[in-house]
C-alpha cells in the first residue's frame, strides 16, 4: 500500500451496527432528466465558504446641516436627529440567532449507525479524493440495490471527511444524487445547509435541485449570489420570484426586459412567463408551444412540471432515466401521467416496491369500476387477492412481461415483490419460480425467498439453476446448498456468453462470504474466472472494507461496478466491491446486489 493510498483511506476501525432490513430502505418523500451540465469549477476558490450576511451596518455620522422637507413644504435646516437618521436607513438584514444556525459539516437525513453505515462512514478518508470519485461516477448504476446503498450512504448524517469544504462536500453528494434521479434526496441535503454558508458550487447544485424538484420558489433564496454563478437566469429568476411573492407589476416588467434583451428566449423565457402567471393577481396567460424543441433541459423540465405541464412524450422518452425519475414524484401530475416514469424510477431504485404499488393503487381508485377489468391496476389487485392460484399467477406473468429493457423488468419484479411472498413454495411451479424469487429479492424479502430452497431441489436443471443461484447469493439460509459440487454443476451447465453468469456467481459467493477464500481460489483456477486481478482500485476497496469505512466502501463499489449492465461488470470488481461492503458492515446490501447480478443476466 502506497503512502498516498494510506492517506486516502486512513482511519481506525469503527463499530458497525448491522441493519435490520425487511425491504428497500428509502428516505421519506419530500415533495423526482435531461442531463444538466456538471457544476462548473468557478475561477474563484470554491473551498472558501460564501461570507455570511453581515450584521447591521455602522450608522453614518452626519455633520453638515441637512435639508429635510417639512409638512408645509418649507425647508428646515439643522442636523438630523438620531431617530430621523434611523428612519432613513434601510432595515438591518435578518440574522438567525446563533443557536439556530446549523453545522454545515453535519448535513444528512439518515442516521448512519441505524442504517449499518457506522457512526463515521467516511472515517478519515480524503474528502477531496472521494469528491473526485463521485464526480466521475456514471449513472445509472447496473444494480437497483447498489443504487439504494449508495443513496443511503450519501444521505448519511455524518461529519464531512477531511480536506474538503463542508458545503462543497454537500454539493458533491447532492449532485451525484441528482444524476441518480434522486431529486428529493438531493433537496434534503441542500436544504440542510444555511444559505449563508453556501459556496458557489453549492449554489449551482441548489439551482439544479430546485429545477429537478419542479420548485422554482426554491430559487428565490439564492437571488443574492445567483448572479455570480448563473448570471443568465438571474433576471428570469427575479421575475418568477416577484410573481410568486405577489408583486405582479414588477414580475411583468422584468419579463419584458428579459424579452427585449434577448439573452434567453424561446420556450425557456415562455416557461418562466408561465411561472410568473401562476402568481397571485398577475392576469397573465401563457401558451406553451413545444414545436421545434429538440431536447428537455433541466430548466424546461422544472418550470413545465411546476406548472402542471406534461412535456411531449417524444422528449420524455429521449430523456435520460434520471429525468424520468424526477417526473415520477412530480406532485402536480396525476398518477396516470406519472406511471411510465414511476416504473423507470422503481427500476433504478429511486422508488420502492411499495411506492410503485401506491401509484397503481391511485390509478385503480381513480378509474371507473366498469373500465377496470383488463387494466394493469386490475391485474395487480388480482396478483394479490385473486381467488385462485392460477388467477394470481396469470396476472403476475402478464405484469412480468410488461415493457422492454432491464429497467422495465426490474420495475415489474419490484412491483410484485409482496405479492410473490403469498405464493407457497411448490416444485410444480418451476416455470414461475425464478421470477417469483427475483421479485421477492427485488423487494428485500430474503427470508421468504429462502423458503423455496427445498422446492428448488426438486425442479429440473434449468429453472433450478436460475432459482438456486439467486437463493445462494441473496439469502443467508444454511438450507441452500453452496457446496463445490453444486457450484460446479451450475458452471458446467452455464451457456451464457464467456460464462459470465458463472463468473458473477462465484464472485458473489466469495464477496458475500458464502464460500471460503480457498474454495473461491480453486474454482477460479479450475474455470479461469479472473477473480484474482488487482489494481489500485481493488487495493483501495480492500482497505476501505478493512477499516470499516462503509460510506467509502460503497462509493468505491459503485465506481467498480459502473457499467451499462452486469454483463459488462468484471467478476473481480464485483468480488472486491462486495467484499468491501460486507467487511464494512453492509452484508445485507452486498447479498442483495449479488443476487440481483444473477437475476439480471
Amino acid at each position: 500500500m502506497t503512502s498516498r493510498a494510506k492517506l486516502l483511506l486512513a482511519g481506525g476501525a469503527l463499530a458497525i451496527a448491522l441493519p435490520a432490513l425487511a425491504q428497500e430502505v428509502l428516505p421519506p418523500p419530500a415533495s423526482g432528466n435531461q442531463t444538466a451540465p456538471a457544476p462548473a469549477q468557478p475561477e474563484t476558490n470554491t473551498s472558501s465558504p460564501v461570507q455570511p450576511v453581515p450584521g447591521q451596518a455602522a450608522r453614518p455620522r452626519v455633520r453638515p446641516p441637512a435639508q429635510v422637507a417639512g409638512e408645509g413644504g418649507d425647508v428646515l435646516e439643522g442636523e438630523l436627529t438620531e431617530a430621523e437618521l434611523l428612519a432613513l436607513q434601510p432595515p438591518p438584514p435578518v440574522e438567525l440567532p446563533e443557536e439556530s444556525r446549523r453545522d454545515p459539516s453535519l448535513v444528512g437525513a439518515i442516521d448512519p449507525a441505524a442504517s449499518g453505515l457506522g457512526e463515521q462512514p467516511w472515517g478519515s478518508a480524503n474528502g477531496e479524493f472521494l469528491s473526485q470519485l463521485m464526480r466521475r461516477q456514471s449513472t445509472p448504476l447496473p444494480s437497483r440495490w447498489l443504487h439504494i446503498a449508495l443513496r443511503n450512504a450519501l444521505l448519511a448524517r455524518a461529519p464531512s471527511p477531511a480536506l474538503v469544504n463542508p458545503a462543497d462536500w454537500t454539493a458533491e453528494r447532492a449532485w451525484l444524487l441528482l444524476r441518480m434521479g434522486e431529486a428529493d434526496a438531493a433537496r434534503m441535503l441542500v436544504a440542510g445547509t444555511d444559505v449563508a454558508d453556501y459556496t458557489p458550487k453549492l449554489t449551482q447544485v441548489a439551482v439544479q435541485t430546485a429545477l429537478a424538484a419542479a420548485d422554482p420558489a426554491g430559487l428565490c433564496p439564492l437571488r443574492e449570489t445567483l448572479g455570480e454563478v448563473e448570471p443568465k437566469i438571474t433576471q428570469l429568476t427575479e421575475a418568477m420570484c416577484s410573481g410568486l411573492e405577489g408583486e405582479a407589476a414588477s414580475a411583468a416588467s422584468q419579463i419584458e426586459q428579459a424579452r427585449r434583451r434577448g439573452r434567453i428566449g424561446g420556450i425557456d423565457l415562455t416557461l418562466a412567463d408561465k411561472v410568473v402567471g401562476a402568481g397571485e393577481d398577475t392576469g397573465r396567460a401563457t401558451t406553451i408551444e413545444w414545436d421545434g424543441v429538440r431536447d428537455l433541459t433541466s430548466w424546461r423540465f422544472g418550470l413545465a412540471t411546476a406548472t402542471g405541464l406534461l412535456p411531449p412524450a417524444g422528449l420524455m422518452n429521449a430523456a435520460a432515466p434520471r429525468l424520468r425519475a424526477w417526473q415520477a414524484r412530480a406532485p402536480l401530475l396525476s398518477a396516470e401521467e406519472r406511471l411510465p416514469s414511476a416504473r423507470v424510477a422503481a427500476g433504478l431504485g429511486v422508488f420502492s416496491s411499495a411506492a410503485l404499488v401506491d401509484v397503481y393503487s391511485s390509478i385503480y381508485d381513480a378509474t371507473d369500476p366498469s373500465d377496470l377489468p383488463g387494466t394493469d391496476a386490475w391485474r395487480l389487485r388480482t396478483a394479490f387477492v385473486g381467488r385462485t392460484l392460477d388467477a394470481r399467477l396469470d396476472a403476475m406473468r402478464n405484469l412480468w412481461g410488461k415493457g422492454e429493457g432491464e429497467l422495465e423488468r426490474q420495475a415489474s419484479r419490484a412491483l410484485l415483490a409482496l405479492a410473490a411472498t403469498r405464493i407457497s413454495p411448490d416444485p410444480k411451479l418451476q416455470r414461475d419460480a425464478p421470477d417469483l424469487i427475483a421479485s421477492m429479492l427485488a423487494g428485500g424479502f430474503d427470508r421468504e425467498a429462502a423458503q423455496w430452497s427445498a422446492a428448488v431441489r426438486q425442479m429440473d436443471d434449468e429453472p433450478a439453476d436460475r432459482a438456486w443461484a439467486m437463493l445462494a447469493l441473496g439469502t443467508s439460509s444454511s438450507a441452500v446448498d453452496v457446496s463445490s459440487g453444486r457450484i460446479n454443476s451450475f458452471i458446467n451447465r452455464d451457456n451464457s456468453r464467456d460464462k459470465q453468469r458463472s463468473k458473477l456467481l462465484v464472485a458473489g459467493l466469495a464477496g458475500t462470504g458464502r464460500i471460503s477464500a480457498d474454495t473461491a481460489s480453486r474454482l477460479n483456477e479450475r474455470h479461469e474466472l479472473g477473480l484474482q486481478r488487482t489494481s489500485v482500485w481493488t487495493r483501495l476497496a480492500d482497505q476501505a472494507g478493512q477499516k470499516r469505512q462503509a460510506g467509502t466502501a460503497t462509493i468505491l463499489a459503485a465506481i467498480g461496478l459502473q457499467a451499462s449492465s452486469f454483463e459488462r461488470v468484471p467478476a473481480a470488481q464485483l468480488y472486491r466491491g462486495l467484499t468491501a461492503m460486507r467487511l464494512s458492515g453492509l452484508d445485507y446490501a452486498a447479498r442483495m446486489i449479488a443476487a440481483e447480478a444473477l437475476a439480471r443476466t
